[in-house]
């Protein structure tokens, strides 16, 4: 990626040939970027449970992608023997992360598709999976253009801002959602001043965020995860900028880890705290965010990942949830490609999504 690229390149997209899902192997940036090609079931359930592929948005488009993928090498003629396989594969598919609801609501909404189409000859059925998964990735970038342009409006020139983890072009399509009103501003006049959390212990902020903006032209500076406070109380910051994983009904917000600890602080310095947010992420099923699965990973990612040598004794246990949950009452705004919903959430976001 070259520098002053505001829009990156696609992350997920399908091969020429369709056979396969081509996304960057976010474990390899920022020092290499490179693509993989996903064809099988057990490659796309890797790419998402490694992070190979990561961020909301993505895995949704990856995942719908991958299930017409799969699709294509059923070998059947028979519809129903079709979707009994496309079902395993859907369900596999769906336990390589429980927390983002993109991955199930893609997974869905393609398995859904073809068996409403189970009248029409297998070959149709895998034509009209094609067109839904485009529609998915199209429907995307649209949202995170709308999501940017309501996110302009909450900021100005000049301002500081407040990021943790990713949610730019890597974790969505094109513009991004937390990071999407940044690109759009840049490419409008704006000059923010960017403030990037590491995002411990996988370090997205460090190696996804800056490594975007910074290629992009715009402002960064990278801040480990507790230098927030401070640069907080020093009057840097005007906003506080994050993507999402999981909205529950009432606006509790699942997000990557140590997001609500920004909120927290954000909240005691009287800073706006921001949640940037696709309606494919909201989950009206789920009334509050302690219905919200908690993915925890594995614990050497704390203690070995990234250093050359163990940085903890061998045999002291660790607890690595790789979310946390924003309560409803810290959150200032939740921007969606409808418009800007507030408290209360059980009220906003079922006027603006008609539920």
């Amino acid at each position: 990626m070259e520098k002053n690229n505001i829009v990156s390149p696609d992350g997920v997209r399908l091969s020429e040939d369709k056979n396969s899902v081509i996304i960057i192997d976010q474990t390899k940036l920022p020092n290499r970027l490179e693509y993989i090609s996903l064809d099988n079931a057990k490659a796309i359930y890797d790419a998402i449970s490694e992070l190979k592929v990561r961020g909301a948005p993505a895995i949704g488009i990856c995942a719908g992608y991958g299930l017409y993928v799969l699709a294509r090498h059923i070998k059947t003629d028979n519809a129903a023997d079709f979707l009994n396989e496309l079902a395993k594969q859907r369900d596999y598919l769906c336990g390589s992360r429980p927390t983002a609801v993109n991955l199930s609501w893609a997974l869905n909404r393609m398995y859904v598709t073809a068996e409403k189409n189970r009248d029409k000859s297998v070959a149709e059925i895998v034509d009209i999976m094609e067109n839904e998964a485009r529609k998915i990735n199209a429907e995307d970038i649209e949202m995170c253009r709308s999501i940017s342009e309501y996110g302009l409006t909450l900021v100005k020139d000049g301002d500081g801002i407040l990021t943790h983890c990713n949610a730019g072009p890597l974790a969505t399509s094109r513009y991004g959602t937390g990071l999407g009103t940044l690109f759009l501003g840049k490419e409008k006049g704006y000059n923010f001043h960017v403030y990037s959390d590491e995002t411990r212990p996988l370090l997205q902020g460090a190696r996804l965020t800056s490594y975007e903006l910074y290629n992009a032209g715009i402002d960064v500076t990278l801040i480990c995860d507790n230098m927030a406070s401070i640069v907080m109380k020093q009057g840097k910051i005007n906003a506080c900028f994050v993507g999402c994983d999981r909205v529950a009904a009432n606006g509790d917000t699942a997000n990557k880890i140590g997001t609500s600890g920004v909120a927290i602080l954000a909240k005691h310095y009287g800073i706006p705290f921001y949640v940037f947010c696709p309606s494919s992420t909201i989950d009206f099923s789920c009334k509050t965010g302690d219905d919200i699965v908690i993915e925890e990973r594995n614990p050497e990612e704390i203690k070995e990942k990234f250093y050359a040598e163990p940085m903890a004794p061998k045999g002291v246990k660790c607890y690595n949830p790789a979310f946390d949950v924003t309560d409803n009452e810290l959150i200032t705004a939740i921007v969606t490609e409808k418009g800007i919903c507030r408290a209360p959430y059980t009220q906003s976001l079922k006027e603006l999504f008609g539920k």
